[in-house]
Parts: structure tokens; C-alpha cells; sequence
């Protein structure tokens, strides 16, 4: 029976002798939980972890594109598309696009997300000259007045590459390298760093009853097959991260166990991209139907991320998570 590794995170300054700081930089741990599949869950001393298992969890995880990764980081949302769950059709105007990102910037932005193809459940596949046409001049205008690092959010190799070439320095890929594996190749071919998501089905049919044995263990074991396809491809595992892929192909209940033991996936010897900004489960926790009204839930959620060493929060709303991150470290003591 195959053990999976959760460290049971903390911060602040009432750190014992002997904890062992988490890769990430800001939290350590002294125990972990061990998950067995068809087993009750485990607390043992970080000690008592196979070598291989403690070495991953603590090793400092690189920069990547450009962003330290031993501090929390905000990524901008930027979408220039008609229909997006949230936002769509606001930024649809490249002028409007930059307008936004120089906004974004100056509240607290890390990283710039572009996408130009909605990924909401229901939502159809876009022409790859059409997506092209929404991202590929918007990075090249942002590139042109700032040196903010710049992800392109899309599953296909040639808007990646065209958004590479534009000057992006990440590559955002829902589909983990699956709709399209060439994306892969684009990405190492480029020396660029890829995050890779889990998600289960298309955008047109994941929120079909989606059904998992665990959902937990489940989405770690795809993880772990992608970031190995990924380096196979030959982007090494320090240009790798990941993300549970809150809301794609998955039930409130799906989505609360992922956040509730979100820190597991620090066992792939990745940093943890975490994106729950206005998603319809914080609509259903918090009964507000509008996805513009939930930024205080998003915030909440982002920060409960934090706390388990989520290295990116891509959020819509950066000037109000910038100042909950700021005072979340202050009174935390990270």
C-alpha cells in the first residue's frame, strides 16, 4: 500500500528545535499526515518519514519565471475574451487589456495571467488564429512598458508559442500537456517553466456528476504522471509547478477536501499555483450568486492556501489580496 505524505503545516515564531522548513520558505512542520488509500489517515514526527520523502519537502524550491518562490506571490487574472464566468468582455479590448494590467500592476501584481480562451464549465473551444489574436499582442504591449513576469493561459502550442515569442515568460496549461502534448515541447524548446493543472473532462462536459475514488489521492497521482510527461518532454522539475485545478471537474465537496489537505502536493517537489478566485463553490458557501461579489470569500480562500505554502494565488482581485497578504504575514509572524 503505496503512503502519501502531508505535511501539517505552521507558522510564526513559536517554532520548536528540530522543525523542518517546508521548501517554500515561510511555514515549517514537525509532523505529517500520512494517507493511505482505503486507510484512516496517520499523524507521525516528520522524523519517522522515509529520507527520499523529507529531502523532497524541504528542498528550496527555485525561483521560477522570474518570481520568488520563498515567498507568497500574487498573479494578476487578464482575460481578453467576450465570456469569461467573471470578467468576460471587459478586457476584450486591447486597450482596455493593457489599462487593466498597468491597474493590476500597480496594486501589488507579482505576475500578469493572459488568457484568451474561457475555460468556465460550458464554455466552447476557441479558433487557435482567434486566440492567438487576443493574447499575443496584449503581452507584447505590456512587455513593451514593464518587466513583469507574464504567463499565457492556454492548452494550445501554438498560442504558447506565439505568446513566448510576444515575450511571456510561463506557460498556463489547464489541460496539463493532454488536449494538446505538443504545448510541451513549445515550452522546453523556449527553456520556459510550465504550470500544469489538473482537470477532469473538457470545459463543455467536467461538471457532469464527476466522480473520483479519492479525490485527494487522485488528483496527486495525475499531478505526479503529468509533471513526469512534462519532464520527459524536457522541461526539468525546477520550471515545473502545479495546481489542483479548484472547480474543474470537481463538487463543493471535491474542491473542500482539496483545499483542506491542499499541502500534499508539496510532495511532487513543486510549487503550488493555487487559483479559487470567485468560483462558483464560494458563490454556493457564501450564498452570493454574483462571481463579482465574491472577492471577500476569494480572499479568505487564498489565504487558507498560504497557510498549507501555496507559492501563487491567481486572483482577479489584486489590490485587495496584496493588503490581506500583507497584514495575514504581519500577524503571523512569516
Amino acid at each position: 500500500m503505496r503512503d502519501y505524505f502531508r505535511p501539517l503545516l505552521q507558522s510564526g515564531p513559536a517554532r520548536p528545535e528540530g522543525a523542518l522548513t517546508l521548501g517554500g520558505g515561510w511555514t515549517w512542520f514537525t509532523h505529517v499526515e500520512v494517507l493511505r488509500r482505503g486507510a484512516a489517515p496517520e499523524v507521525i514526527p516528520a522524523s519517522s518519514m522515509p529520507q527520499d520523502a523529507m529531502q523532497t519537502l524541504v528542498t528550496p524550491r527555485p525561483a521560477m519565471a522570474r518570481l520568488d518562490m520563498t515567498r507568497p506571490t500574487i498573479m494578476g487574472i487578464l482575460n481578453t475574451t467576450p465570456d469569461s464566468f467573471s470578467d468576460g468582455g471587459q478586457f476584450s479590448d486591447a486597450d482596455r487589456a493593457l489599462t487593466h494590467a498597468r491597474q493590476m500592476i500597480a496594486d501589488g501584481a507579482d505576475m500578469l495571467d493572459v488568457g484568451g480562451e474561457s475555460t468556465r464549465p460550458g464554455a466552447a473551444d476557441v479558433d487557435l488564429a482567434e486566440e492567438t489574436r487576443r493574447t499575443a499582442p496584449v503581452i507584447q504591449a505590456i512587455r513593451a512598458e514593464s518587466a513583469i513576469p507574464i504567463s499565457i493561459d492556454t492548452r494550445k502550442s501554438v498560442v504558447a508559442k506565439a505568446a513566448l515569442e510576444a515575450g511571456a515568460d510561463l506557460v498556463n496549461d489547464v489541460a496539463a500537456m493532454i488536449y494538446d502534448p505538443a504545448i510541451g515541447d513549445v515550452t522546453a524548446a523556449a527553456q520556459a517553466p510550465i504550470c500544469l493543472m489538473h482537470a477532469r473532462g473538457d470545459p463543455q462536459t467536467m461538471q457532469d456528476a464527476p466522480r473520483y475514488d479519492d479525490v485527494v489521492l487522485d488528483v496527486y497521482d495525475f499531478l505526479q504522471e503529468r509533471v513526469q510527461a512534462a519532464m520527459a518532454a524536457g522541461i526539468p522539475l525546477d520550471r515545473i509547478m502545479v495546481d489542483p485545478g479548484i472547480g474543474f471537474g470537481k463538487t463543493l465537496e471535491h474542491n473542500l477536501a482539496l483545499l483542506q489537505r491542499l499541502s500534499i502536493l508539496h510532495s511532487l517537489g513543486c510549487p503550488i499555483l493555487l487559483g479559487v478566485s470567485r468560483k462558483r463553490f464560494i458563490g454556493t458557501l457564501a450564498n452570493e450568486p454574483q462571481a463579482q461579489a465574491r472577492m471577500p470569500g476569494s480572499v479568505a480562500v487564498a489565504l487558507a492556501g498560504v497557510a498549507q505554502g501555496a507559492q501563487i494565488l491567481r486572483v482577479h482581485d489584486v489590490k485587495e489580496t496584496r493588503q490581506a497578504l500583507t497584514l495575514f504575514r504581519a500577524v503571523t509572524g512569516e
